[in-house]
């Protein structure tokens, strides 16, 4: 086996089970997902709710797969800057202290830029398809992601004054 491979077969699997299941975990009860996005400013609730969700979910899952991992990495970046600048921003660092700050979304965001930039490696849907990018591709589209969490945030974001 080749170690780089096994090692980004390893990270995306676990990250990219972790943000399905975190996607998963907003389903349970959209309607109290949808009252808290939209307490935090994400208008409408509902509709963001279900976006990020389901955007969570297929991200994840295409992550763990290594499936056109340039966008499931853009899409990691996007859904993590969202909500590192809506939910965690004033919070702090450490996601265990009371207001669970934003190292997990950073984490999380960096993965995805991560295997945006290098590729899902040998042992990925990718691989098999004989789908490829060029580097200088996987970083453009990762910068993407950038682009689009700020293109939401500036369409659909209006924090109460309370919140900001």
């Amino acid at each position: 086996m080749h170690e780089t491979d096994l090692a980004l077969l390893i990270l995306r699997v676990t990250a990219g089970i972790t943000m399905a299941y975190h996607g998963h975990n907003k389903t349970k009860g959209l309607g109290g997902t949808a009252k808290w996005f939209e307490s935090m400013g994400m208008r409408p609730g509902a509709v963001h709710a279900r976006l990020a969700a389901f955007t969570e979910i297929a991200a994840g899952l295409g992550m763990a797969v290594g499936f056109l991992t340039p966008l499931t990495g853009a899409a990691f970046i996007g859904l993590m800057l969202v909500a590192g600048i809506v939910a965690h921003r004033n919070n702090g660092f450490f996601i265990f202290l009371k207001d669970q700050g934003w190292e997990y979304t950073m984490i999380l965001g960096v993965i995805g830029l991560f295997v945006a930039m290098v590729g899902a490696g040998r042992y990925s849907l990718d691989r098999a398809l004989g789908i490829t990018f060029a580097e200088w591709v996987g970083s453009a589209i990762a910068a993407g992601g950038v682009v689009g969490g700020v293109g939401l945030l500036a369409v659909s974001w209006r924090p109460n004054r309370s919140a900001s």
